[in-house]
């Protein structure tokens, strides 16, 4: 028996509860390709638009960078793009800090949206397996109850056998679904990570720029 056949022989012997655990297997890989997608392009584009946005700040090219930054649908050209928006009118650092917090608070759900999917789908899948083998236990007594005496053993080893598959299916599944759901939380974290580096960077550069205008001003006085 190739291991194939195997296989399928296995998903036959673990009843009908094999069908919701194949489910929420399936939704959740389908979530975790999608948010692995997601994560890596939002850190490929936030890699981008910094390293076009930062030189542009660094020699106070504000106009230039709100252009860069209003057409781009990367998170750090967004909380930017909010921080110029807000210097159009006078304020401290503290207001321009709000303005980009507030990008931060729209674009960070946007991060962590479906990942926690994943975690919940590891419980749920370790649940339905230990249904399975439950209720599959239960039958297996039920049979042996109304069988020979000589075939009880053999019956009843068969039962647990089958039963047991529900739970070990749903270990399998359960096990890589916790380690992914960490693995993509950490992803999120470096990305809001890198836009709080980003955000300070650019509030750094505005406050130097500011100091240094205010300073050729007393000069020129």
């Amino acid at each position: 028996m190739n291991a194939f056949d195997t296989a399928i022989k296995f998903f036959q012997d673990c009843g009908l509860f094999i069908y919701p655990s194949v489910l929420i297997m399936a939704l959740g890989v389908a979530i975790a390709i999608e948010r692995f997608i997601f994560l890596n392009k939002a850190r490929s584009q936030n890699r981008s638009v910094w390293a076009q946005t930062l030189p542009l700040l660094q020699q106070g090219m504000f106009k230039e960078v709100r252009t860069l930054t209003a057409t781009s649908d990367s998170a750090v050209g967004k909380i930017v793009n909010y921080g110029l928006t807000r210097m159009l009118s006078p304020g401290r650092r503290e207001d321009y800090d709000a303005a980009m917090e507030e990008g931060m608070m729209e674009i960070v759900p946007r991060l962590e949206k479906r990942t926690h999917y994943i975690a919940t789908f590891a419980n749920v899948i370790t649940l339905v397996g230990l249904l399975g083998t439950i209720i599959g236990l239960i039958k297996g007594f039920t049979a042996v109850a109304q069988v020979n005496p000589a075939e009880k053993a053999e019956l009843l080893s068969a039962s647990i056998s089958i039963a047991m598959n529900n739970t070990a299916f749903a270990l399998m599944v359960a096990i890589p679904f916790l380690l992914i759901h960490a693995f993509l939380q950490a992803q999120t974290s470096e990305i809001v990570d890198g836009l709080e580096s980003a955000k300070m960077s650019f509030l750094n550069l505005v406050q130097r720029l500011a100091a240094e205008q205010a300073a050729g001003g007393a000069k020129a006085r």
